[in-house]
């Protein structure tokens, strides 16, 4: 995985400066999902490894996509058939969000509670991650029992564990150290 991302940085950031230049980066956004979804069907994930040629390719991404792939996005696709490239799409789309979020000065939050939070808890949480972090945050939520009580907070390369079962850890390891 670390592999295709490296390979789809240069596709992303290329990307991502043409469409700012563009003031079109939520159509580019659409546009790149699109193709991450078009790249992992499973019928166009046998062409990817199989024996077509990049011509061939570039083609049937172009009409599968027909009207919401521009005439710049078809020129992405086809640099990218030209390398071999197709396959690194949907990590283009994934980084090319994180470039957006990071442009617009927002990130996404993972955050794995035991038992549902309230909307109340959830804007308590964005709030304070706002504060934290100076940046428009946007949760992510989900429930996980297996945490017992608390939660457990991802941002970017923050982790926040506030879990028992995260406690009950970090207690375990100093009592057998």
């Amino acid at each position: 995985m670390s592999e295709l991302t490296t390979v789809a940085r240069p596709y992303a950031k290329a990307a991502f400066e043409f469409a700012v230049e563009k003031q079109a980066v939520d159509q580019w956004a659409q546009m790149l999902a699109f193709l991450a979804e078009v790249t992992v069907n499973e019928t166009v994930a046998d062409l990817l490894s199989g024996q077509v040629n990049a011509e061939q390719l570039a083609q049937i991404f172009i009409q599968i996509g027909g009207e919401q792939i521009d005439e710049h996005g078809q020129n992405l696709i086809k640099v990218m058939a030209e390398n071999g490239r197709l396959v690194a799409l949907p990590a283009v789309a994934q980084q090319f969000i994180e470039l957006r979020e990071e442009w617009q000065k927002e990130i996404t939050a993972e955050v794995q509670s035991a038992v549902e939070l309230s909307d109340e808890q959830q804007a308590n949480i964005a709030a304070s991650l706002e504060q934290r972090l100076a940046r428009k945050v946007k949760l992510n939520c989900s429930v996980n029992p297996e945490l017992i009580a608390g939660v457990v907070i991802t941002a970017g390369d923050l982790v926040i564990d506030g879990s028992v079962r995260g406690k009950l850890s970090r207690l375990s390891d100093t009592l057998q150290s």
